[in-house]
């Protein structure tokens, strides 16, 4: 018998229709984001890792109809999509594997429905985004897009209200200062790729303030001020980084190998894109495969002593 079989299993997914859609969602997560899937499997207690899968698949795949297309297309899909989510929520059936995945999943998480009909009514803020005219800008688009994307996810390691420091409210605060530094980074490391897309995802005031146009970013200009830019907001997601660490305490046992780990994956991203520096606005920047499968080696190891 596989490990995602007897994941299935200790899950209690047993109807062989419902397993093959789980099956579909595991697929598709690690062909998106390998990494992510891997810790999940290797750090997360077996009865969770379908339920964590099926999480992500959905946001993934809500993630592709917001992104793909002209705006006007984009907006018509995301419609659909959410009206096809919203009438499974209603019904508790639907012919989408992604979203039936996701129906059994809240059977076993209840607290699950509240994040997706959070996340469902906020990410058409992602449809019509170009960028931020300020940090506020930004710190809105964190709460609006990023949380309720996170929460996803991070849902399903939540502690339930009483247990552990400030309980269910003091987790999603943790988590909103953890996808603040994390969207920051992803925001800077990906600056490339975003203005190739039409996005500036640096503030607009942070160029004025350094003497840096868009023009600039997008000509790859390696300058004092391209430099400065980018070094103030590596800066910025350090110290929210740092500060996000309260997250690991906050997280019920069972999670925080993989909270520990996802935290350590980007202390390690933002070392190597403090090192590209002005390079990042030709590519992004990587930890090493070494670096990372440390990392992961480490808290695997925590993850079997708790088990």
């Amino acid at each position: 018998m596989s490990t995602w079989s007897r994941a299935l299993d200790a899950a209690g997914i047993t109807d062989p229709a419902l397993r093959d859609d789980y099956t579909e969602q595991r697929v598709l997560v690690a062909g998106f984001k390998r990494s992510a899937y891997v810790a999940a499997r290797l750090l997360l207690p077996r009865p969770l890792v379908p339920h964590v899968i099926a999480a992500t698949a959905f946001m993934h795949r809500s993630d592709n109809v917001l992104d793909e297309g002209p705006l006007d297309e984009r907006t018509a899909a995301y419609a659909a999509w959410e009206k096809q989510v919203r009438e499974g929520l209603d019904t508790g059936g639907s012919d989408e594997p992604v979203i039936r995945a996701l129906l059994h999943t809240m059977t076993a998480h209840p607290r699950l429905r509240g994040h997706v009909e959070d996340y469902l009514t906020t990410a058409a803020a992602d449809l019509d985004f170009t960028g931020f005219a300020t940090e506020a800008d930004y710190q809105a688009y964190v709460d609006a897009y990023s949380l309720p994307a996170f929460m996803l996810v991070a849902g399903l390691l939540a502690p339930r209200d009483g247990d552990g420091p400030g309980g269910s409210e003091g987790y999603r605060e943790a988590c909103r200062t953890y996808i603040d530094a994390s969207q920051r980074l992803d925001f800077v490391n990906d600056l490339a790729e975003d203005l190739r897309d039409g996005r500036l995802t640096l503030p607009e005031e942070a160029l004025a303030h350094h003497g840096v146009t868009r023009a600039d970013l997008e000509s790859a200009k390696d300058t004092d001020g391209t430099r400065a830019l980018i070094r103030e907001a590596l800066d910025k997601a350090r110290r929210t980084l740092d500060v996000s660490r309260g997250l690991v305490d906050r997280t019920p046992p069972a999670g925080r190998p993989l909270v520990r780990a996802l935290i350590r994956l980007d202390d390690l991203t933002l070392a190597a894109a403090r090192a590209e520096g002005a390079g990042l606005l030709r590519a992004s920047a990587s930890p090493s495969a070494p670096s990372a499968l440390r990392v992961l080696a480490r808290e695997y190891l925590r993850a079997r002593r708790l088990r």
